[in-house]
């Protein structure tokens, strides 16, 4: 903020008897909200791309219930990851407009309300098979809720390679590329040497015995031959999400 822009607000706060002290703990209010058990980051949709994620893991659902109510009041949005079926069936019982994806293990009630701008991009997401769609789930509904225009690839791994290559041309019309494989982890190199926008790669718990459940997968990602790709946790499909929408919207 410029100086000018300071000394006006300042300026404002004088003349409605507000000291700065009183405006900063009005202002911290309004962007967190206090339970008791947990400071709820209600402002984080103001300061970074993707407003706050409820984890459920570890938590009661009576706990999980309080977070999504203060989030709902106060940004019209919650988004509880990591939701098993019980608790999406009580969360379902609180917000019956909600959403509950059974594979991604999320819930979802409310609306994101900004526009996106049309010129914004798109994001392919991409599964190496059939079992990497739990994590290809998560992060495309958490896009699509942001309202980023997602388009899904799936099951297109170099185990058969020839299917890749008859989405290839759709693939390169997006903006970013996040692609998810577990065992070897091999399809991630490939798309980076065949596309030339990012790649966010995601190793996925998928395979056998030495997969090790997903550490093989994260070791051949880090090791790609193709530079530039930007690895993430394993199964991390939300922040995948996340990753794209600071490629998207970081500049805002």
């Amino acid at each position: 903020m410029k100086n000018s822009s300071i000394e006006a607000l300042l300026a404002v706060l004088g003349k409605s008897n507000i000291s700065p002290f009183d405006a900063l703990k009005l202002l911290n209010s309004h962007l967190t909200s206090d339970l008791g058990f947990a400071r709820v980051d209600t402002g984080r949709g103001i300061t970074a791309v993707l407003p706050e994620v409820i984890l459920a893991q570890g938590k009661i659902p009576e706990e999980v219930l309080k977070i999504t109510g203060s989030l709902f009041s106060r940004t019209g949005l919650a988004i509880v990851s990591r939701t098993g079926e019980d608790l999406s069936r009580i969360l379902l019982e609180a917000y019956p407009e909600g959403k509950y994806s059974k594979r991604g293990k999320l819930f979802v009630t409310g609306e994101y309300m900004r526009t996106p701008e049309d010129d914004e991009g798109s994001v392919a997401v991409v599964s190496a098979g059939t079992s990497d769609l739990h994590a290809v789930e998560e992060a495309s509904i958490i896009l699509e809720t942001m309202k980023v225009d997602t388009r899904r690839f799936c099951d297109i791994g170099v185990a058969g390679v020839h299917r890749l290559a008859e989405v290839l041309p759709s693939l390169r019309e997006c903006t970013v590329c996040i692609v998810f494989a577990g065992m070897d982890a091999a399809l991630p190199t490939v798309i980076g040497g065949l596309y030339r926008g990012p790649v966010v790669a995601v190793p996925t718990s998928t395979g056998y015995g030495t997969a090790f459940g997903g550490v093989t997968a994260l070791l051949s990602m880090l090791n790609s031959c193709s530079p530039g790709i930007c690895v993430l946790n394993i199964d991390n499909g939300l922040g995948a999400a996340a990753a794209a929408l600071r490629i998207l919207r970081g500049s805002e």
